[in-house]
């Protein structure tokens, strides 16, 4: 890797943090250059705008959660262990976030759903790979037999993605990670009792 690509990985590394931490509204240049370490000039030499640095920011930040869903989904096959493995990532966000600050998803959707449209476009489009992502888990465990029949994907995807998220922000704002696990541990059981054939 180049300095240059080095420089703007590690931008985009500490702006992803600081802007799921503090969001894009409380994050100011001042605060972008005290956690990068540049000043104004290095900044902007590598991304033109403070929304074009938030755009990417929250893309790194999403691609950090993406890999936890992926290792934790690696080498499960039946459906019903697929939904537990998503629950698992929740349950450790707490002790070992995949980028601190809770849910990058829910944080943006929350602060920019008037304010920033662009960034409310990404939250979304996110959202919606994370929904997509349940549903075909459920839909291609009924076909397979693994998940009953009277199972409604879309409706276990909200019940899932709101429980989780909920729990995330409970969490959060009581700095105690009893609200994550106590939701996880109803979801789990939850899919074994309801879901799993």
């Amino acid at each position: 890797m180049r300095k240059g690509e080095e420089t703007r990985e590690k931008i985009l590394h500490r702006a992803a943090r600081l802007f799921n931490e503090k969001g894009y509204f409380g994050s100011s240049l001042t605060d972008i250059m005290r956690v990068t370490g540049l000043q104004k000039g290095g900044v902007y030499n590598h991304f033109d705008s403070k929304q074009r640095l938030a755009l990417e920011a929250f893309d790194y930040a999403l691609e950090r959660v993406s890999e936890r869903f992926e290792r934790a989904l690696a080498g499960k096959r039946h459906a019903a262990n697929r939904l537990l493995a998503i629950i698992s990532v929740f349950r450790d966000y707490s002790a070992d976030p995949p980028i601190a600050g809770g849910c990058p998803i829910m944080n943006t959707a929350i602060e920019s759903d008037d304010a920033h449209p662009a960034l409310r476009e990404r939250a979304r489009r996110a959202m919606d790979q994370f929904r997509d992502l349940i549903r075909r888990i459920v839909s291609k465990g009924i076909e397979r037999g693994e998940i009953r029949e009277t199972v409604d994907p879309d409706q276990t995807a909200t019940l899932l993605i709101a429980s989780l998220e909920g729990a995330v922000m409970l969490s959060k704002l009581y700095k105690d990670s009893a609200h994550l696990a106590c939701v996880a541990d109803h979801l789990t059981e939850y899919i074994e009792a309801s879901v799993r054939k």
